[in-house]
């Protein structure tokens, strides 16, 4: 696969780097950035944004580069969906379509060539980092829908990567407004959603033996109606998942709570990419 850098900017003891390539999974022109720090890389976090966001976001506003400047470990930041395309809704609503990939592979006729995040991540980017970067010790984190897709891939994929954790999750999209309407829109039926649903993985005997790490506002708008944290939290305890659950008081949803507490989150994972 051949990757054109489109930006580079030097940042602390790295660089900030921009990257496209033209991806098998979506069949478009596909987007990520990255910060690489000086030093010989010798491990990987993959970032997974939410709704709306795409390679920028997490990048520009999390401060991600001083908190891994002096150590081996790379962050890579993949696009939330495929760009380009005018399919039938796909620009109607900001929590469906573009910006809005949920991470999976879809399966309805609108949307099957194309929205196929979920072996973009899981293939193309973890390929992208065995392959162009020599890397294969990867951990998984991300915010909102980005936190869903990381908890999913990480049980699903549990071999790909070392550890996970995740920022306002949506855990159990099945059962709330945002993960219905995107897996009614993406999904031919309700048997192929339980792969996407973090609470059912669990439910259903997918664990891993990693403590997951979960931070989550108490004043964040979406916590009882699409997030839903209790139910993950209710199921890992009856299943013997390990799961660190963070709730803080006074943050919402922005990036403002993940910059507050994302230096935890890095360290969790150098832990396990470390050992």
């Amino acid at each position: 696969m051949k990757l054109e850098l489109t930006k580079k900017h030097r940042s602390y003891e790295g660089s900030t780097n921009y990257y496209s390539h033209s991806s098998e999974s979506t069949g478009t022109k596909m987007n990520f950035s990255t910060f690489e720090p000086s030093a010989k890389i010798e491990s990987a976090i993959i970032w997974l944004s939410g709704l709306t966001c795409n390679e920028d976001n997490f990048i520009t506003k999390s401060g991600i580069q001083k908190l891994l400047s002096e150590t081996n470990t790379m962050v890579i930041c993949p696009d939330t969906s495929p760009r380009g395309l005018n399919l039938t809704g796909e620009h109607d609503s900001y929590d469906f379509g573009s910006g809005a990939g949920f991470y999976l592979n879809a399966t309805t006729p609108e949307y099957k060539d194309h929205y196929k995040m979920y072996d973009y991540v899981s293939k193309e980017i973890v390929g992208i980092l065995n392959n162009h970067f020599d890397i294969n010790k990867i951990s998984i984190m991300g915010h909102s829908m980005g936190g869903h897709g990381a908890l999913v891939l990480a049980l699903n994929e549990e071999s790909k990567f070392t550890s996970v954790s995740a920022f306002s999750p949506i855990v159990n999209p099945t059962k709330c407004p945002w993960g219905q309407k995107a897996f009614n829109g993406y999904l031919i039926n309700d048997e192929e959603s339980f792969k996407y649903d973090a609470t059912l993985l669990v439910k259903n005997n997918h664990k891993r033996e990693d403590t997951i790490l979960i931070d989550q506002g108490l004043s964040d708008d979406f916590l009882e109606k699409e997030l839903l944290t209790d139910n993950f939290v209710q199921i890992c305890k009856e299943k013997g998942q390990s799961v660190e659950v963070n709730y803080r008081e006074g943050y919402d949803h922005s990036y403002f709570f993940i910059s507050t507490f994302l230096e935890s989150h890095v360290q969790h994972h150098l832990n396990f990419l470390n050992k």
